[in-house]
């Protein structure tokens, strides 16, 4: 119960499984259920995965894939929120994985900032300079 917790964490995949495409809306959509999970409970928040899948051959060095431009729009919302009661952000995934696949899950999980062989993808560069 998030009474007896010490912080509120939560998983949205803005711009992927919802609004697929849609990045222009990510950091509404994120700032509105930031705000509203620390209005309802009055607990710091932390974005407990986020991501995209990649573009299957856009991973490497100087090439981008929809996952840059998605976690992009994510970080301005959290540096402005972190003055107020946001306190970490984790990205999904490290690599690769293989899951079974459907509609949104075509021949695994593509949401690491590596490929599967550890190679780093765009994503992974972003995130470096990111931190």
């Amino acid at each position: 119960q998030a009474r007896l917790s010490d912080v509120i964490m939560f998983n949205r995949y803005y711009g992927w499984y919802a609004d697929f495409g849609g990045t222009q809306l990510i950091s509404r959509q994120l700032e509105r259920d930031l705000r509203a999970f620390h209005e309802k409970y009055n607990k710091p928040v932390i974005m407990a995965e986020y991501g995209a899948d990649t573009i299957a051959g856009l991973h490497s060095v100087g090439v981008t894939g929809g996952c840059v431009e998605t976690i992009q729009q994510y970080f301005p919302v959290f540096d402005k929120l972190r003055k107020e009661f946001f306190v970490g952000e984790m990205i999904w995934n490290f690599a690769d994985f293989n899951t079974a696949q459907d509609a949104k899950r075509v021949a695994g999980n593509k949401k690491g900032i590596f490929t599967r062989a550890r190679q780093p993808k765009a994503a992974a560069f972003i995130l470096r300079q990111r931190y």
